[in-house]
């Protein structure tokens, strides 16, 4: 089996590579160097028409969207446990994933593209504060379900990484309406995580390929 992760530092793609570096899967990295379009190019377009990242291209064939990502991951690497086996269990994973992807993830990107949302003059405070309101909401829930507990579950599982990517993309902003210092758990989590040798291995792949796309550009 062939598998290529089309991968772009800080954004989302972060997430399968940890959880396919959890899994010892063997998979080959296709960076996406988005600050120059390369995600609009016609050649990343046939691979995802949606033109994001990640994409994970299983023997040719592309699967999109990250929640389906690492439930692929999860089932056919079941010996890395990625996932509860309990049925309900992992069912409540999958919902915290789909959280993070539609609940935690909106409130992250205008952070950093405020036009995308409004283009209208002056209004940039006005989108940077909403965003964080909701990062406020989602982050102490978030919170709340980790006190007394190392992971989301009874064991390090694929909702750990998407929620340690929400969260380290958080306090790389300068949050100017929110102070993250106050989600003490989340916090633990995140050093938690820093602590898994995928996620080194993430961080300094991420350097790697950040400091590449500087060269070339």
């Amino acid at each position: 089996m062939k598998l290529q992760l089309c991968y772009s530092p800080i954004a989302c793609s972060m997430v399968p590579y940890i959880n396919l570096t959890e899994a010892a899967a063997d998979f080959e990295v296709l960076p996406v160097n988005m600050g120059k379009g390369q995600h609009n190019s016609p050649e990343y377009l046939r691979i995802n028409p949606k033109h994001k990242v990640p994409v994970l291209v299983i023997d040719g064939e592309p699967l999109t969207e990250n929640v389906a990502i690492n439930v692929w991951i999860a089932r056919n690497f079941p010996e890395a446990n990625l996932l509860p086996k309990d049925p309900m269990k992992e069912i409540k994973a999958i919902s915290l994933m789909a959280w993070c992807a539609s609940g935690i993830h909106p409130g992250l990107t205008p952070n950093n593209n405020q036009k995308r949302f409004c283009d209208v003059p002056g209004t940039e405070e006005s989108v940077k504060q909403c965003a964080q309101k909701l990062l406020d909401e989602n982050f102490t829930v978030a919170d709340n379900l980790l006190a007394g507990r190392q992971w989301f579950f009874d064991h390090y599982t694929a909702v750990d990484a998407y929620f340690f990517w929400t969260f380290i993309r958080a306090i790389r902003f300068d949050l100017k309406y929110l102070d993250l210092t106050k989600f003490k758990n989340c916090y633990a989590h995140y050093d938690r995580m820093r602590e898994r040798p995928s996620v080194q291995k993430l961080l300094a792949f991420e350097k790697q390929t950040q400091d590449a796309f500087t060269k070339a550009a």
